[in-house]
């Protein structure tokens, strides 16, 4: 069975996060320079949340808050729901749709080592989908 190690190794090692008094606005600036939609909140290198634009779109614009005057602690999701690299691919599928979320932090030993993406998943998936085929072409075909 597939689990979350065999994205991560696919995957950049580089995980984005800011501490939790950046304010939304730096924030959004990190997350548009790198082209991501969520950040990790870490804290001496305890995650403590995630902030994503959803949370944005959610959190500030429809409050009428500040992005410059907003720390993120007061906007992001408090203590996500993570993952280790042993958790099956269909798991995580199945986590996502049914939480309404889509990032997943990896955790192994109270570090982050990575997240995975409800896209992340979807690609793996049609990858692998795409090579049970070749392989079964290959198998008819001699």
């Amino acid at each position: 069975m597939k689990t979350v190690k065999h994205i991560l190794q696919k995957k950049s090692p580089v995980v984005y996060s800011v501490s939790r008094n950046t304010s939304v606005l730096d924030a959004l600036q990190l997350m548009m320079e790198k082209n991501i939609s969520a950040l990790l909140i870490v804290e001496n290198e305890d995650l403590i949340g995630i902030f994503t634009e959803r949370d944005y779109a959610r959190k500030i614009i429809l409050h009428g808050k500040s992005s410059k005057d907003t720390p993120i602690h007061d906007v992001m999701t408090h203590n996500p729901h993570t993952i280790t690299i042993a958790e099956k691919i269909e798991n995580c599928m199945e986590l996502m749709t049914t939480n309404h979320f889509r990032h997943l932090p990896v955790v192994e030993d109270n570090k982050v080592i990575g997240m995975i993406s409800i896209g992340d998943l979807v690609k793996y998936i049609i990858e692998d989908q795409k090579q049970t085929i070749d392989h079964l072409q290959s198998y008819i075909n001699s």
